[in-house]
Formats: structure tokens, sequence, C-alpha cells
């Protein structure tokens, strides 16, 4: 059964914060900017690849929401982000323990658990029970390694085509692979400009008819 999440666990109110690192210290950093010093949560390992109090620097930001509380959390990229909001939706996984997973296990390691399924190496997280990594196991193998594949996608010459394929409502990941049916099957010799028709063509017939 699909989760339903309250409403602010979509609230992407700020997509990031630039200013003056003032303070890092355990999950906290704070920075200042146009006069405002914003203190943001982030993970451990996140923090450390901020640079120094008193350099400038970037943090990726998702304002968690609801009546009696505001808070913010960072992340040193985009893709840090993303996974902590795929750590919501496993069941048992509040921010605050989204961050406290994201900062006992960098981002490489953590995809190679889940891709594993190495129970003992999630487990190895300060605060990670087996329940929960065994949740986790079952929600993100193959997720985040996803996410990954489709920005490197993205940077393809079909990049633009898989987003107009998804900007119409087809699945990411079905959308790619009919692409990439439909390139293995032109003909040698095709311009540029033919490819990119016949592939979109193609692909859109492939997916319809699915």
């Amino acid at each position: 059964m699909e989760k339903i999440f309250p409403y602010w666990y979509s609230e992407i109110m700020f997509n990031s914060i630039r200013g003056t690192i003032t303070e890092k210290s355990g999950e906290t950093a704070c920075i200042l900017t146009g006069g405002v010093e914003w203190e943001i949560s982030l993970p451990a390992t996140d923090i450390a690849k901020l640079p120094a109090a008193g350099e400038e620097g970037r943090v990726f930001t998702w304002l968690y929401h609801r009546e009696d509380l505001m808070k913010l959390y960072g992340f040193a990229d985009e893709k840090r982000r993303n996974t902590f909001l795929e750590l919501l939706k496993v069941e048992g996984i509040g921010p605050k323990g989204a961050v406290r997973i994201l900062g006992g296990i960098g981002q490489e390691d953590l995809e190679r658990a889940l891709e594993t399924e190495d129970l003992g190496r999630l487990e190895a997280v300060p605060g990670l029970g087996k329940k929960t990594a065994q949740k986790m196991i079952l929600a993100l193998k193959g997720k985040l390694t996803w996410e990954m594949a489709t920005h490197q996608q993205a940077a393809t010459p079909y990049g633009e085509l898989l987003e107009a394929l998804a900007g119409m409502g087809y699945d990411r990941r079905a959308a790619a692979d009919a692409l990439a049916r439909a390139e293995a099957g032109l003909k040698s010799g095709t311009s540029a400009a033919e490819k990119e028709a016949l592939l979109f063509k193609q692909a859109i017939v492939e997916l319809s008819s699915s």
C-alpha cells in the first residue's frame, strides 16, 4: 500500500541558500545571507563537505513544516537531498532519522549496501536497527542508482527526448528503455536530425502500446 504523507513532507520552499558559513557544529550549520542568519540541520557527512567558517558556501534545502514547527534541513548537493526524501518514504523514518542515517554512511556506501542487500553494513549505521534496515532495502533497492542513471541519461544527446517523454506523462525508466531499443534499431547513416525524430516517434509508439 502506498504511504500517504502529511502535506509538509513535500515542502521545498527554498531550493538552496548561498552565503557565508558562520558556524559548523555537530548536525548544524549557520549561513549568513542578505542580513539573515539561517540555522540549518545537516547530516554530519554533508557538514564535513561545506567550506570552513568565514567562507562562502551553498546548501540545498528542504523545509519541514507543520502547525507547531518549522525546521530547515540542508544537504551538500541535490543527490543527497533526493536520497533524504526517498528515506522519508520508508516506514518508520522521519526527518531526524533520515539525517542521522545520512550522517552515518556516505552516499556510495549507502547505494552499494542497498544494491547488495548488505544488511550488516546498514545495521552498522548508528541508530539504524535491523527491521528499519530491511525496510530500506525493500523500499530503496534500485531506486537511488536509478536516480543516478537518469541524471546520466539526461546528459546524453537524447536527454532532451527523455525529458520530453517524461513531460508527456510516460515513466522515465520505460521511456529510457524505449529510446535505447529504438536507437539499436536505427539504420546506419541516419542524420542526427532524422535520428531524433525517429527515436521520438518509435518511443511513443512503443510506450503507447505497452
